[in-house]
């Protein structure tokens, strides 16, 4: 039985929700939560009727504080990385919904995700230098390829706290608007992720990320390419238009 205060996947039709739930904590993320958000994920990886994922916190204040200081501590391992790379790679595209502001671990299961809506008033913070802490392959590796190599520095090596304007202006944040806005803007970003083509939203993805991480496979994109010239998906949906 999962706790009540672990984090849940909720289904809806084509949306899933995974939300992390322990808002008098910051949302923290704690180790007995790793295996439940892996399985979450995977379960996704083969739910064919979901379309998209939305990443979100409980609460009105922090959308996470990361993985608890007590974890890096006392469990160090690889295993919140793992979680990450997993749910980086995923084909459904995820949305994270940043219900308030968002520290440490957090920042990188954010970066995770394709899109990033934030709330205005929110901070940002990665304090691993302030604690030691090197930071693990995977999460540099989006920090830079995502935000670019100066604004990974400073979030890195300075361990300072930007605002949410700052968080929108070095791309962290896909959309900023005022907390009341926060699920309807999702909700925009949802219907236009279900209502395109999804083997090629799946697609597009991959060869997007590979790209931005230096691995180019032209010619597997070449193929996509060339399948997508060849479905009946692309011939319905031209028709479609073309009725419009």
């Amino acid at each position: 039985m999962i706790p009540d205060i672990a984090p849940c996947l909720d289904i809806d039709g084509a949306r899933a929700t995974i939300r992390l739930r322990r808002p008098l904590e910051h949302n923290r993320i704690d180790p007995s939560d790793l295996a439940i958000l892996l399985d979450h994920i995977e379960h996704l990886r083969s739910d064919k009727a979901v379309r998209v994922l939305v990443v979100t916190g409980t609460g009105n204040k922090t959308f996470s504080s990361g993985y608890t200081v007590a974890a890096i501590r006392e469990h160090l391992d690889d295993r919140l990385e793992r979680v990450l790379d997993t749910l980086e790679s995923l084909p459904l595209p995820v949305v994270c919904a940043l219900n308030g502001s968002v520290y440490g671990g957090a920042v990188d299961l954010a970066l995770c995700c394709d899109f990033r809506i934030g709330v205005k008033g929110s901070r940002m913070f990665m304090p691993a230098a302030k604690f030691g802490l090197h930071y693990y392959p995977g999460g540099i590796r989006r920090y830079v390829t995502r935000l670019g190599l100066n604004s990974a520095k400073k979030l890195f090596l300075t361990a300072q706290t930007i605002d949410s304007n700052e968080m929108l202006r070095i791309g962290f944040l896909t959309e900023l608007v005022a907390a009341d806005e926060l699920e309807p803007a999702v909700a925009r970003y949802v219907d236009a992720l279900i209502d395109c083509e999804p083997g090629v939203v799946a697609s597009m993805k991959l060869h997007l990320n590979q790209t931005a991480d230096g691995n180019i496979d032209l010619a597997a994109q070449r193929a996509a390419y060339e399948k997508s010239l060849r479905s009946n998906e692309l011939a319905r949906r031209l028709q479609d238009l073309a009725k419009t």
